[in-house]
């Protein structure tokens, strides 16, 4: 019964692509220029240090987190072969390749291929039609089911009756996942470091079962490989509808050690971090854990969530409350990737939009920081509301993540302002990293505000101009950065962040989101001066897998 309405969930996306078309000669959409939003980046990364079984490792990574691909495809949209094939124009079907489907991420998700329609709130994590309130009612009328369906790992589908039913994601995607699987059993056999061969071993049995709790945390105790690999149902960005739902995606990574080597000390410095937060003690109270690590990364592959429009530059693991508050976390920063947004993005917005007098401040090691920091602040603040609402995540819902990564970049420059004060940072200067703090406001914006780092962007700019953190130039249309203001701003921020997580406020975060999560009109003809210029809004890589 369960593989029946699997069936009947994804067969009913891949019919919805019938109607798509490329756009009319005389319509406004130009694919070349969609394409060209993209700078195009080749993958590299120095392997010089790995050894012999090291190097024979990294196909059968890349081969597992290739599935992620087609598993990802199938989450987001639907049937890919049936929609590339109907889009003769060759930069079109690259545009959908790049998306994941006919939904521009950089435009708020608008189609790009006319006829398709908006995007599902719910993705394809659930029936096109079902409404949230639909979802709930059952819910209430079902209460034992509920674990099950708003579980991170489960698909929603109508049955053969006609009910809803939840689909573990291993039973829905099983010959897939058993090709990963078998994949990282294979890398497991070569691998030299215990850590990383027990890490590989429990996560190929996780994506057959869907328990992830012991790989996660055997990943956060290997502590010497130098190869890795995140792969699984990580990140709920997909499902806009709640929030629940997990994407699956595929990192193949090698470790840059005299980078990571700068970095290790600043992880010992989390339970201090969170004893200053700019909040009450009742929103501090939990204690983070202490076997974070802070360790930067060269990407040789990557895909699924993780590839998909805009690409990340950082990532901050496990998700998982119970792990983070044992544990603490993983920090990786994806340095070859951050380059390259700064050499080709950054720089050439701020020669735009920041004054001449301030765009000294424009520094790749401010950048580094800043994006450091943020991955840092995850592990900040509070995982379980002091209402009794549950897990944050819980409380609110949808909005969980746009509040969360919020929370994440004001609460890093908080922290950088704070080991500055404390003089446990001494290279540099604080201002490179607000101005550059700023300038990267206008580099991720780009990225549409439909996302939740959408969405955060948006409310931590508004935020910014009404409190007058900044200031625009009429005459030129570039931002100065008031650095007395920003650094109360910043902690103004920190804190109402903090507080809408600890109680848990669902209406608050709402609010916030509403009415400041969206581009306002100047910014809007600022961010359309960069398009005319050409400046990319954001990179694809060129990692030898592209059809």
């Amino acid at each position: 019964m369960i593989r029946t309405t699997s069936i009947v969930l994804l067969v009913a996306v891949a019919a919805s692509v019938t109607a798509c078309r490329s756009p009319d000669a005389d319509g406004d959409t130009d694919p070349a220029a969609l394409v060209a939003q993209y700078a195009v980046v080749p993958l590299s990364a120095d392997s010089s240090g790995l050894s012999e079984k090291e190097r024979a490792m990294l196909p059968h990574l890349v081969n597992a987190a290739r599935e992620m691909d087609a598993l990802f495809w199938e989450q987001a949209y639907g049937n890919r072969d049936s929609l590339l094939a109907s889009l003769s124009d060759p930069d079109l079907r690259q545009y959908a390749e790049i998306n994941y489907g006919p939904w521009d991420r950089l435009a708020g998700d608008a189609p790009f291929i006319s006829g398709i329609g908006p995007k599902p709130a719910g993705a394809n994590f659930y029936p096109h039609d079902l409404t949230k309130d639909e979802f709930e009612a059952f819910l209430n009328a079902n209460p034992e089911l509920v674990n099950a369906f708003r579980s991170e790992y489960t698909l929603i589908g109508y049955g053969p009756e006609g009910g809803l039913v939840a689909i573990p994601y291993h039973e829905a995607f099983g010959d897939r996942l058993e090709t990963a699987a078998a994949r990282l059993r294979e890398a497991s056999a070569l691998a030299e470091d215990p850590g990383l061969r027990r890490y590989l071993e429990l996560r190929a049995e996780a994506l057959l079962t869907d328990r992830f709790r012991m790989s996660d945390m055997a990943w956060l105790d290997m502590k010497s490989n130098t190869i890795d690999i995140v792969i699984g149902p990580i990140e709920t960005y997909e499902d806009a509808l709640f929030g629940y739902k997990a994407a699956y995606e595929g990192l193949v990574l090698i470790k840059d050690r005299a980078w990571s080597a700068r970095l290790a000390r600043y992880a010992a410095l989390l339970p201090g971090l969170q004893r200053k937060l700019p909040v009450a003690d009742r929103y501090k109270r939990e204690t983070p854990g202490t076997a974070s690590e802070l360790n930067a990364y060269d990407v040789v592959f990557v895909s699924g969530q993780a590839n998909a429009g805009s690409k990340p530059i950082a990532v901050n693991l496990p998700n998982d409350e119970v792990v983070q508050l044992e544990k603490g976390t993983r920090r990786l920063q994806l340095k070859n990737a951050m380059r390259a947004k700064f050499d080709k993005i950054l720089v050439p917005i701020a020669d735009h939009l920041i004054v001449d007098e301030q765009r000294t401040h424009i520094t790749f090691d401010a950048f580094f920081a800043n994006t450091m920091f943020h991955e840092v602040a995850h592990g900040l603040g509070i995982k379980n509301t002091i209402t009794n609402q549950g897990t944050v995540r819980q409380a609110l819902r949808e909005h969980a993540s746009a509040v969360e990564e919020g929370k994440a970049d004001i609460l890093g420059l908080w922290m950088i302002t704070t080991l500055f004060d404390d003089r446990e940072l001494r290279e540099g200067d604080l201002r490179d990293n607000y101005v550059t703090f700023m300038a990267s406001i206008f580099r991720s914006v780009r990225f549409g505000a439909s996302s939740a780092h959408g969405k955060a962007n948006m409310v931590r700019f508004n935020f910014f101009a009404e409190r007058e953190a900044f200031t625009r130039d009429e005459m030129t249309g570039r931002y100065r950065v008031d650095f007395d203001r920003m650094r109360e701003v910043v902690a103004e921020l920190s804190e109402f962040l903090l507080t809408i997580q600890g109680d848990g406020s669902y209406e608050r975060a709402a609010t916030l989101i509403a009415e400041k999560g969206i581009i306002p009109t100047t910014l809007q003809s600022d961010l359309d001066r960069l398009t005319a210029l050409s400046i990319p809004v954001d990179i694809v890589f060129a990692q030898g897998w592209e059809r």
